[in-house]
C-alpha cells in the first residue's frame, strides 16, 4: 500500500495545527514554511478538511485555521480519508463484486493486501493527532491500551 503526499501532507498539516492547538488560528503560509509544503497544495488540502468537519477558518487579519475538535479526539484516519486518499491496498474498488484480474477474479494474493489495508485503516483509527505531536507512538502503554 502506497499512501501518497496527499495523505502525508494532511497529516503533517494536521499536526502542525494541533501543536499549536488553543493559540490563535494558523496561517496556512506558516504552515506551508515549516512543512515544507506548497501553499496552494495546502489550500487544496485544507478545502477538503474544512468541507469534512475538520478544521475551522477565520478570516480577517488574523485568519487561518484552527482544529475543529480537540487532538485527542482527531484520529489519523479521518485525515487521511478526509483527502480522499484510499485506505485500500487491492486494485478492486471498494463497490466491485469483481476481483482486480482483468478475467474479474480475485488476485491469488487479494486476500491478504485487502486484511492489510484493513489493518492499517484500525491502526490509523487508534492514533490521534495529540499521540503524533506528543510522540506517544512508540510508547507501549498507549499500544496496550488501544
Amino acid at each position: 500500500m502506497r499512501l501518497s503526499t496527499k495523505g502525508r501532507y494532511a497529516v503533517m498539516a494536521m499536526a502542525d495545527l494541533a501543536r499549536r492547538e488553543g493559540d490563535k488560528a494558523v496561517a496556512l503560509a506558516e504552515i506551508a514554511q515549516r512543512q515544507e509544503i506548497s501553499l496552494s497544495y495546502l489550500e487544496q488540502l485544507f478545502a477538503r478538511l474544512r468541507r469534512q468537519g475538520l478544521v475551522v477558518s477565520a478570516r480577517g487579519p488574523g485568519g487561518g485555521y484552527r482544529l475543529a475538535r480537540k487532538a485527542s479526539e482527531t484520529n489519523i484516519a479521518d485525515i487521511v480519508l478526509a483527502v480522499d486518499e484510499p485506505l485500500q491496498a487491492t486494485r478492486c474498488t471498494k463497490d466491485s463484486r469483481k476481483g482486480c484480474m482483468l478475467s474479474g477474479e480475485k488476485c491469488l494474493t487479494h486476500d491478504l493486501w485487502e486484511e492489510m489495508g484493513r489493518q492499517i485503516h484500525v491502526y490509523l483509527e487508534s492514533v490521534s493527532l495529540a499521540d503524533v505531536v506528543s510522540g506517544r507512538l512508540g510508547d507501549e502503554s498507549r499500544t496496550r491500551a488501544a
